[in-house]
């Protein structure tokens, strides 16, 4: 089976060209190899595939015939995936919440006063 309709099939990809064109960019890797979207795919093939800036680690047990359901996902695959990855897309999804909304524009007049504020105390108090 090809590797983007195996990506497709086991549910990493909404649909079969976003799974082509993360082959096309580069990443999708099979045993360290970075691959076309037509490179076959084989049982214990190790697959490291990039989404959503985290690097998941997949071995492949067996192929599908076909999409699968959810529930059966695992049959198909073993997830490596180390632990640490998550965590760091957590900490980032953490580290960008901040109280202005996203597309906002640029920080108001108040905001650079409360800004200014802060700095000033924090430099005064270090003192």
């Amino acid at each position: 089976m090809r590797i983007d309709k195996y990506l497709w099939c086991i549910r990493y990809f909404k649909t079969r060209t976003m799974a082509t064109t993360a082959c096309k960019k580069g990443h999708v890797r099979v045993n360290e190899d970075i691959v076309k979207p037509s490179r076959e795919v084989y049982p214990q093939d190790q697959i490291t595939l990039r989404k959503d800036q985290i690097n998941y680690q997949i071995i492949v047990n067996d192929i599908p015939e076909s999409r699968i359901g959810a529930k059966l996902v695992d049959i198909y695959r073993k997830d490596i995936t180390p632990k640490d990855q998550f965590e760091a897309q957590a900490l980032l999804k953490l580290s960008k919440d901040y109280y202005r909304k996203k597309g906002v524009g640029r920080p108001t007049k108040k905001d650079r006063r409360d800004l200014d504020d802060f700095t000033d105390e924090s430099s005064v108090a270090d003192i």
